[in-house]
């Protein structure tokens, strides 16, 4: 079976809808769970977050409703977005990032609408998952590193947004590329025969803010 990353971020209502279908994708794939710090992404790549820009934020909340109803994934936006992921990819770790874990986590988010911020709600998350002794846990330094690893490695692979499935050097970035990810377990000759006019395609303009960054 075709060994894969999954990228993900607990404040990305995408990878919620992602993590939904992951069973599709473990048929042709073994996948392992990385939790990774989005704005880790958003800084290297010189990007603005979705919901950093108004109008994209109000349309990116309006999509993943609708995309919940159509998929029948139960989805509750939580009370406030974006908030500080940091606990939750932590705790992931902590817990050991296993499927029980980041389901329970993503629901906490996506399905009750909570964040770390709701401390009642954070507490009761935490000895429901028997880490009751995790604040002071997912503030060690072991912990801390295996975030910094996992987002420098989604870099180094050219990842730029979650979630992101990484197949080798083959990047499926967001919820919708599943079945893409899927069609490429199945035929990836017709992926790799597009590899060649891809690299090769030129830039006919670029605009100046962007190839200031660039050279930065």
């Amino acid at each position: 079976m075709i060994r894969a990353d999954w990228y993900f971020d607990f404040i990305s209502p995408f990878s919620y809808l992602q993590y939904h279908e992951l069973h599709r994708l473990r048929a042709v794939f073994e996948i392992r769970l990385r939790p990774i710090l989005f704005a880790g992404l958003l800084a290297h790549w010189g990007q603005l977050g979705p919901a950093e820009i108004a109008p994209k934020r109000a349309f990116t909340y309006r999509q993943v409703r609708w995309l919940a109803r159509r998929h029948g994934v139960p989805l509750s936006l939580p009370r406030a977005h974006p908030f500080n992921p940091l606990p939750l990819l932590r705790l992931a770790i902590h817990l050991g990032v296993s499927d029980e874990v980041v389901g329970r986590l993503f629901a906490f988010v996506w399905r009750e609408g909570k964040i770390p911020d709701d401390r009642m709600a954070w507490e009761q998350l935490l000895r429901e998952l028997g880490a009751e002794d995790a604040d002071q846990a997912i503030a060690a330094e072991v912990v801390k590193q295996e975030l910094r690893t996992n987002t420098e490695a989604a870099i180094a692979a050219g990842v730029f947004g979650v979630p992101t499935l990484a197949v080798g050097e083959m990047l499926f970035w967001g919820s919708d590329s599943t079945q893409m990810a899927c069609d490429y377990a199945t035929d990836p000759s017709s992926f790799l025969a597009d590899e060649a006019r891809i690299r090769e395609l030129p830039v006919a303009v670029a605009r100046k803010a962007a190839a200031s960054r660039q050279r930065s």
